[in-house]
């Protein structure tokens, strides 16, 4: 019995430890991904590896009081836009996305297409969303929870 709990605390930790890894990768190519479409291709991977675990996902939830006072669910919603706007790309056409996810679409393609103006919010942002990437990972590693 005792050696089955100490190959399962193992088996955690290896997971953990694999997961912070895959998290502190995915954050690298955020911060050293150029302007450009794979900068917002970047931060997907980084939220799309937040949203498959778990023990990462609930370390920002807006239950926890901390999270709230520094404004960590607004900031990870912000991101998640970026996640599901491209995965909107790979919906089929004609689905019904509502004004505000369908905005986020078109000026990802435009992006995508290098078609890049002062008008295109998303573009206008994009140092401010590797700014909440950051402190997104801040947060995760301070929690000890990746």
């Amino acid at each position: 019995m005792i050696f089955i709990q100490n190959y399962v605390k193992i088996l955690i930790m290896k997971v953990s430890s694999r997961v912070k890894n895959d998290l502190d990768e995915k954050f690298q190519k955020v911060i050293k991904a150029p302007a450009g479409f794979g900068f917002f291709v970047a931060i997907h991977d980084f939220i799309e590896h937040i949203e498959l675990n778990t023990s990462l996902s609930d370390g920002l939830s807006s239950c926890i009081k901390l999270n709230r006072e520094q404004g960590i669910p607004s900031k990870y919603n912000h991101l998640k836009q970026i996640y599901r706007g491209l995965e909107d790309v790979h919906n089929k056409p004609g689905v019904d996305l509502g004004h505000v996810r369908y905005m986020m679409l078109i000026e990802l393609n435009k992006i995508k297409d290098k078609e890049i103006s002062g008008n295109n919010s998303f573009w206008k942002k994009r140092e401010l969303f590797r700014k909440l990437t950051g402190e997104i990972y801040e947060k995760l590693s301070l929690n000890n929870v990746a």
